[in-house]
């Protein structure tokens, strides 16, 4: 029958009414032994999920002696809903039919007789009965898990085509940044080398090389993400190479400023734990670089059984700064960062008219878990 408690329920029902009938016909019965094949025809439609055929077979006798008909419909319906071969269910139904029938040829002179007609006709349709609803359900089953598969693979093509359409702005986004910020980021980098070479002050030279330094930098890191951009949603997407904190020091030399790390970070981060520290520094030497022109910085990284702390401190600028573009975009992503990592950042600031920037994260999610 049918799964799920209203199936339960239904079974339940099913079984009270083969009982009921069976109880009927043996008190209505003077024989006794009416009771033998009635039993055996109720305890065997415990089994008719798992045997259907031969519990059908079992219940006709109880059909031919007492006259008890609802097991035997009811294996017939098990029968008819497990199985779609027509030539078996209509043996099964003539059968059946045959077996509902013999009971009252005792009572006909002739088969030409009306009565017996008529109960043949009776015969053949109780026995069609269980037949066609037990077709018309394990239809309406397959149907229902039809139905199911088509949604399944209308999302899946729904699912391609977003990926589709996401791949191809990837794919544009990865052709702006390439023609765009790469072209002028390289005309950066060859004019700093222009100047390095032509110029005869030595701090103009130092300045130039930084500019071409950090230049050639940016164009690489541009270069890993327009590829990441490129691949991303495909099995074949690598997030490598990716910073980690054994960069810090190059990060610091590089970063064309008088600055200073302090402190050391414990050995055990997870990698995002070790990304985030590190893009936290870069954006803020960044901003020291872009706002506060001739200040130092320092980094400082400390840390305890709870909290990991790292504090990037500018001092006022020197120089007057040229007016860059910001969107604040970067100190945006990276609290955005700081919240995935259960941590927090802080910006403001100094009382000498500098700035802070303080990040921190919790020890136990930012570690690896021992194995």
């Amino acid at each position: 029958m049918s799964p799920g408690r209203s199936g339960r329920l239904v079974d339940a029902a099913v079984l009270a009414v083969a009982v009921v009938e069976g109880a009927l016909t043996t008190i209505s019965e003077a024989d006794p032994h009416v009771v033998v094949p009635i039993a055996i025809a109720l305890l065997a439609l415990l089994a008719r999920e798992r045997l259907p055929l031969p519990v059908f077979l079992v219940t006709l006798p109880a059909v031919l002696f007492p006259g008890t008909i609802v097991p035997a419909l009811v294996a017939l319906y098990v029968v008819s809903s497990r199985y779609r071969d027509w030539w078996l269910l209509v043996g099964c139904g003539l059968v059946a039919a045959t077996a509902l029938v013999f009971p009252m040829s005792d009572f006909a002179p002739s088969i030409w007789d009306s009565y017996t007609l008529l109960g043949v006709v009776y015969a053949v349709m109780t026995a069609l009965a269980p037949i066609l609803l037990g077709q018309f359900l394990r239809s309406r089953r397959e149907l229902a898990l039809r139905l199911v598969e088509v949604e399944e693979a209308r999302e899946h093509e729904r699912r391609l085509d977003a990926e589709a359409i996401l791949a191809g702005e990837r794919n544009q986004l990865a052709r702006e940044m390439h023609d765009v910020v790469s072209h002028q980021v390289s005309l950066i980098a060859v004019q700093a080398g222009a100047l390095k070479v032509s110029t005869t002050d030595p701090n103009a030279k130092v300045a130039a090389e930084n500019v071409r330094q950090l230049s050639v930098n940016t164009l690489d890191e541009l270069r890993h993400m327009v590829n990441l951009l490129r691949a991303s949603g495909t099995p074949a997407t690598e997030l490598t190479p990716q910073p980690t904190l054994t960069d810090l020091h190059r990060l610091v030399d590089n970063s064309a400023i008088d600055a200073h790390l302090v402190g050391n970070a414990p050995e055990d981060l997870e990698p995002p734990a070790q990304r985030a520290i590190y893009r936290t520094i870069q954006e803020a030497l960044t901003n020291v670089r872009k706002h506060a022109p001739g200040a130092s910085a320092t980094i400082e990284i400390s840390h305890d059984d709870d909290e990991l702390t790292v504090t990037v401190t500018n001092t006022p600028p020197t120089r007057p700064h040229l007016a860059l573009p910001s969107a604040r975009h970067g100190l945006v992503g990276l609290r955005e960062r700081a919240a995935l990592l259960g941590g927090t950042l802080h910006t403001g600031p100094t009382p000498d008219g500098g700035f802070r920037l303080r990040l921190r994260l919790p020890v136990t999610s930012a570690r690896t878990e021992p194995g």
